[in-house]
């Protein structure tokens, strides 16, 4: 009798907890916090359905929620590419561009990545150049070969936004360019230091009276067409004669450099920039740089990647706390835990000052589509805290999260 009331009781009873067991699962975590938080922590709760945090005061995690979730991160996955590119290339290093001049004064222009090569940069070379007794340029040869992409970066898209500029072992711009356009169609140069180039018109036609800047590199092709181009109005400009075609073409292997161009900006330096602006360009630039730096020429993405991913292993960090497929943040195929972007913003403290200042923090933020995230330090009394937060969801609350864990953050 015994044992068939155990039978039964175990019959109805197991059901009951495997209900109990599943209803838990469903159940979304909820955030924890030290100290007296939790009104202001059930708040965070109901404003993320997907989404993950982390918050530190003076080396202690004071609030957190799915630290070791896997989340699409977004542009503050640049922090982690700036981090490892500081190590790997150190602050002071600089992109390089090669110069050669042939017996028929034929100018070949070797890249190696540099995002820098502006309008103003590309005067100065070509000021360099004449000091160097360069008086005539014939044929303009464009050697981009040190970076060898069978693809571009995983997600971009093929759109005439800046953001999607493709990338190149020799560009300048930015890959893109700022075109203003009158009443009568119209097309000249928005910038005072940038040519009106052959491209600009006719990539210009078919836009709206106004200044448009747009990224040229939805055909590669003009990569190296604006870059030659740029280079030839400069060359006119300096009153340095000389006529002929500009075309891609690989440096003789008996040809010496007339001059080798180092940046005028530090990768501190441009790293700032890139923070600022969040160029997308830039940083995965930096990225291929890195991949090179360790692995030699041609940067791949595939050696790149190989090289982040050795380096956030020597943190602790493997694949199932970081997968970086590119160094902006573009790609929904990146992947990071709070836990490890928070790791390494403890990394990037001494760099800290490379992040934009609002709010009286440091910060960087994130967007795609269902993906807003923030990232950077708080400031306490001679000290920066760490915090991170990402959201991977159809409402953007990061602005309501983040002033309700500055509120947790200020408690005593």
């Amino acid at each position: 009798m015994t044992k068939k009331r155990n039978r039964v009781l175990f019959i109805k009873v197991i059901p009951c907890l495997l209900c109990c067991i599943f209803l838990l699962g469903c159940l979304r975590p909820f955030a924890h916090a030290s100290g007296n938080n939790v009104a202001t922590l059930k708040k965070i709760d109901r404003l993320i359905a997907n989404g993950g945090f982390i918050l530190t005061k003076d080396n202690t995690v004071v609030a957190s929620k799915n630290l070791d979730t896997f989340f699409i991160p977004a542009s503050i996955l640049k922090i982690a590419t700036s981090l490892a590119a500081l190590t790997i290339l150190g602050p002071d290093f600089r992109f390089q561009t090669h110069f050669f001049l042939s017996e028929t004064s034929d100018l070949y222009i070797k890249g190696f990545g540099d995002p820098s090569l502006t309008s103003e940069e590309v005067s100065n070379i070509v000021k360099n150049l004449l000091d160097r007794g360069v008086h005539q340029i014939n044929n303009i040869f464009l050697d981009d070969s040190a970076f060898l992409l069978e693809k571009s970066a995983d997600g971009r898209s093929n759109s005439l936004n800046p953001y999607d500029a493709d990338n190149s072992a020799l560009a300048t711009n930015f890959n893109t360019i700022h075109i203003l356009i009158e009443a009568g169609g119209h097309i000249t140069s928005a910038e005072e230091q940038t040519p009106t180039l052959p491209l600009m018109l006719e990539l210009g036609k078919n836009l709206g009276q106004g200044k448009h800047r747009i990224n040229i590199s939805k055909n590669r092709e003009n990569i190296l067409r604006q870059t030659g181009q740029l280079f030839r109005a400069i060359q006119r400009k300096q009153n340095i004669s000389g006529r002929g075609k500009i075309s891609r073409k690989t440096v003789p292997h008996n040809l010496l450099p007339i001059y080798s161009h180092s940046s005028s900006k530090s990768l501190d330096e441009l790293i700032a920039g890139l923070m600022l602006y969040s160029n997308n360009f830039i940083a995965n630039q930096i990225f291929l740089a890195c991949g090179a730096h360790q692995m030699g020429y041609p940067a791949t993405w595939e050696k790149s990647r190989n090289v982040f991913q050795n380096f956030f292993s020597d943190m602790g960090l493997g694949d199932q706390q970081i997968i970086l497929l590119e160094g902006s943040g573009l790609s929904r195929k990146n992947r990071i835990t709070p836990a490890a972007m928070g790791k390494i913003l403890q990394a990037f403290l001494p760099h800290a000052h490379l992040l934009a200042k609002e709010r009286g923090m440091f910060i960087k933020s994130g967007t795609l589509t269902g993906v807003y995230s923030y990232a950077g330090y708080l400031t306490g009394k001679e000290r920066l805290d760490p915090f991170v937060l990402i959201l991977n969801q159809r409402k953007n609350k990061r602005d309501d999260i983040l002033n309700l864990l500055e509120k947790i953050y200020i408690q005593p």
